[in-house]
């Protein structure tokens, strides 16, 4: 069974939504948590503050992890701090929403570039700290929109169906080294960003849950958490936690 008490955990995107959900559980499980943030960064320092006061242990770390450099340096930066790396869970992803007539290069670029290509940088950079541990846990963020598409999303959809890829064969690579891979995809979640979604269109939404209800980012963030503490034997395998709107 894992031990998140003392773990050194980074989530990466976690100034807000779904990351800063699943920081704030590890966090309470005993985790030392990193919460990166891109631009987040009041509401990223506000996180750490809330943690250090419920007697917890963060640090917030800047970094684009679209970048190659800047995801190598946040991961530097946090086995410089806490002398080790033992979860990681790739959570930072963005979306630009628009149909293939009117998709630009660029938006296709950069949504692949922060949602998947971030994937590689971190885990990439996480390695040989996870191998001179003797192990880890990787957690990838990716979506049901990767395993059902969705309109309006192709660049997002073929992102998170890149993680679902990326984490089958990283758990394949890895499994070696005594380090699970996974991947978590929500459904529709209660978000600032499905808040900004008019009313009528989220009635629409729920319409097609199952459960009739959009999903608490706690409730990811627990899923999040079961794959770390008791995970030990789950590895290459996609947890969705959605309503029913994907089976």
């Amino acid at each position: 069974m894992g031990e998140l008490r003392g773990s050194v955990a980074v989530v990466t995107g976690a100034g807000r939504g779904i990351g800063r959900a699943i920081a704030e559980e590890l966090a309470e499980g005993g985790a030392r948590v990193v919460v990166n943030y891109s631009r987040s960064k009041e509401p990223a320092e506000e996180l750490v503050e809330k943690i250090s006061a419920s007697g917890g242990e963060a640090v917030a770390i800047q970094g684009d992890v679209s970048d190659a450099g800047q995801a190598a340096r946040l991961i530097e930066q946090t086995a410089e701090r806490f002398g080790r790396i033992d979860v990681l869970v790739n959570n930072a992803g963005i979306n630009i929403d628009r149909t293939m007539r009117k998709m630009s290069p660029e938006d296709w670029d950069r949504v692949v570039q922060v949602d998947l290509n971030s994937c590689f940088y971190t885990v990439k950079a996480a390695l040989p700290h996870f191998v001179e541990n003797g192990g880890g846990k990787i957690i990838n963020i990716s979506s049901f929109v990767g395993q059902a598409g969705n309109f309006g999303q192709a660049n997002y959809a073929a992102a998170k169906a890149g993680i679902i890829g990326f984490t089958k064969t990283a758990a394949l690579e890895l499994a070696r080294y005594n380090v699970c891979v996974n991947a978590v995809c929500p459904g529709f979640i209660e978000t600032d960003m499905f808040a900004g979604v008019p009313e009528e269109v989220q009635e629409k939404i729920k319409a097609r849950i199952p459960l009739g209800r959009v999903g608490k980012p706690r409730e990811v963030a627990r899923a999040v958490r079961y794959l770390i503490e008791d995970g030990d034997y789950i590895t290459g395998q996609t947890l969705n936690v959605n309503g029913g709107v994907y089976m």
